[in-house]
């Protein structure tokens, strides 16, 4: 009973625990440490920031879940801060995921996906009545447990989103744990990969195209048990476990007779038990430093049932295993209480990283500072 009431007061920390309302400077930013050559600032104060994409123009969508708002971030004069947070759309239910493409900004409630045509127009006015949606596909499931989506458009042009079980643990027929795809232009739903918790970040190797994406374990099995995973996608219609097998080697205590873990695909990498590893993106382009070049940049969320917490950081990944995991941003949690919470990574033109925290209420950028090379 103390262990419980020990996670329950835990929990209540975590949860209310938030600076939304503390003006950007005086965010705690110098408890933040960074790897060697990066630094921090604040791009635009978000309430509940999550998913991020970016439109051609330089603006940033951010969508939200609780809020039901989804935003526009403009940085018209290019210095790393956005002068402009205005509200694209409301009153929507858990818009998580954002995705641009075409003039049209893609938004990804709890049931069905939506599209907001002129977004770069409406944009260019200020005082105009916000933009009313079009029904792109509204045949997703309704619950609410893992009901809130990342989304994405993949290389084929077709919008990608993960649909998480309803449950903790439990077996439940398609569409659940599931990550699929729709044509946006019309058809049916279609499964990718079976067997998937929940994920809320995915992305697309730069070359060979595979899908890798994060995974959030079950709770309830221990402190450091089941880790959350980075998996690959190598065909259409792989099965990575759920709820089975848990990091591709621990049986669940209840399904795992059922199906063997040598069935399934085995995780690419293990971020450890309960970090809550989201946001995902590759590090690619002719700007990005040579630290992050080719690898993978996921920020972990953080636990919230852990008796000890663990999370609250971003870190890089190498997708060959050739090299070991390593910190890019730390320091959100001080002791156990954590002031910050990041969700989603966002590359820019530029090199830099934008970094959402829907626990601050905050947009980071994250940039690179070569050294000085002395002279002489």
């Amino acid at each position: 009973m103390r262990r419980i009431l020990a996670r329950l007061l835990l929990l209540l920390c975590l949860v209310t625990r938030s600076t939304r309302d503390v003006p950007a400077q005086e965010l705690p930013l110098q408890t933040l440490q960074l790897a060697p050559g990066f630094a921090i600032e604040v791009f635009a104060r978000v309430p509940g920031a999550r998913s991020l994409a970016l439109g051609p123009q330089g603006t940033v969508f951010v969508g939200t879940r609780d809020l039901g708002n989804v935003y526009a971030l403009v940085d018209r004069d290019g210095d790393g801060r956005a002068e402009q947070v205005r509200t694209l759309a409301s009153g929507l239910q858990w818009p998580n995921g954002v995705a641009y493409r075409g003039g049209a900004l893609y938004v990804a409630e709890r049931s069905r996906i939506l599209r907001f045509d002129g977004v770069d127009a409406w944009l260019q006015r200020a005082g105009q009545p916000a933009l009313q949606p079009t029904v792109v596909f509204d045949d997703l499931p309704d619950a609410s447990g893992h009901g809130w989506k990342f989304l994405r458009f993949g290389p084929d042009g077709k919008l990608y989103f993960g649909i998480g079980a309803p449950c903790n643990v439990c077996v439940r027929n398609d569409p659940f744990a599931s990550l699929a795809r729709i044509d946006p232009r019309g058809g049916g739903l279609e499964i990718v990969a079976r067997g998937i918790r929940n994920t809320v970040g995915f992305d697309w190797h730069p070359g060979t195209r595979e899908l890798w994406f994060t995974e959030n374990g079950a709770d309830q099995m221990g402190d450091d048990v089941p880790s959350d995973e980075l998996n690959k996608v190598a065909r259409t219609g792989q099965h990575f476990g759920y709820p089975f097998c848990h990091e591709g080697s621990v049986s669940d205590p209840r399904h795992g007779k059922d199906r063997p873990c040598s069935e399934f695909v085995p995780p690419a990498h293990r971020f450890g038990a309960h970090v809550a590893a989201l946001g995902m993106r590759f590090a690619t382009g002719p700007s990005v430093p040579a630290p992050l070049r080719g690898k993978i940049i996921v920020a972990e969320h953080g636990s919230w049932n852990r008796s000890q917490p663990v999370g609250y950081r971003v870190v890089v990944v190498d997708p060959t295993g050739k090299e070991r995991e390593t910190l890019l941003v730390s320091g959100w949690l001080r002791g156990e209480r954590a002031w910050g919470r990041p969700v989603d990574v966002e590359l820019l033109p530029d090199g830099s990283l934008l970094l959402s925290d829907d626990g601050a209420g905050v947009v980071y950028r994250v940039r690179f500072d070569a050294p000085k090379v002395k002279k002489g």
